[in-house]
């Protein structure tokens, strides 16, 4: 029998205090805490970044600083509150100096993802820059050619749309790349509201 909603946010959260203390990896010595995602534990839709930054180092929550602010906008403008939404990292712990993740550092971590997406059971996922699409799509194709473009893949156990986004810190530096993001973030709703896709469809 499948659990319920209040079964799965009481899962969520024991495997917040589970990843709390995870020493799989060793960003583990030099974090300061470990970021696990914020937001609707019943959210249709949970965006995935790459990795937390300084900030949300700091403050142990996702998507806090400029970036997060600009996410926070275009999702209003796109008719999208920031609450209704999950928000995590294919990385839940800070990088040294913001380097990229390394491979088995994303591989190590990545069971606490896909944990979250079972859990928490989204009918799309919303990758935010290369490292978090070719993760979770399996794919090594960039983003300037997949963006905006609706995929079906499977996470975990999860079958969900998944969109490629540009990443906010991108929209940051081009106007024309905030100028597609926003698009793309308009298109949402309505993939938000397609009847959920089969396995292997």
């Amino acid at each position: 029998m499948a659990a319920t909603p209040q079964e799965r946010r009481e899962q969520l959260v024991k495997l917040f205090h589970e990843a709390r203390g995870c020493e799989r990896c060793e960003l583990s010595q030099s974090r300061s805490q470990v970021v696990f995602g914020a937001g609707n534990a019943d959210a249709d839709l949970m965006f995935v970044g790459e990795a937390p930054g300084a900030e949300e180092d700091r403050q142990g929550l996702p998507f806090v600083g400029r970036s997060g602010a600009l996410l926070t906008r275009m999702l209003g403008d796109a008719g999208i509150a920031r609450e209704d939404v999950f928000i995590a990292n294919t990385l839940k712990c800070r990088p040294p100096s913001n380097r990229d993740p390394e491979i088995a550092e994303i591989e190590t971590c990545r069971p606490w993802l896909n944990e979250q997406i079972r859990l928490i059971e989204p009918r799309v996922v919303a990758t935010l820059g290369n490292f978090a699409t070719k993760l979770l799509t399996g794919d090594k194709t960039g983003i300037t050619r997949v963006h905006g473009r609706p995929q079906v893949r499977q996470i975990g156990t999860r079958t969900v749309f998944l969109l490629p986004l540009f990443h906010p810190a991108a929209a940051l530096r081009a106007k024309g790349t905030a100028d597609l993001l926003a698009a793309d973030l308009a298109t949402l709703p309505d993939l938000i509201s397609r009847p959920l896709p089969e396995a292997g469809a």
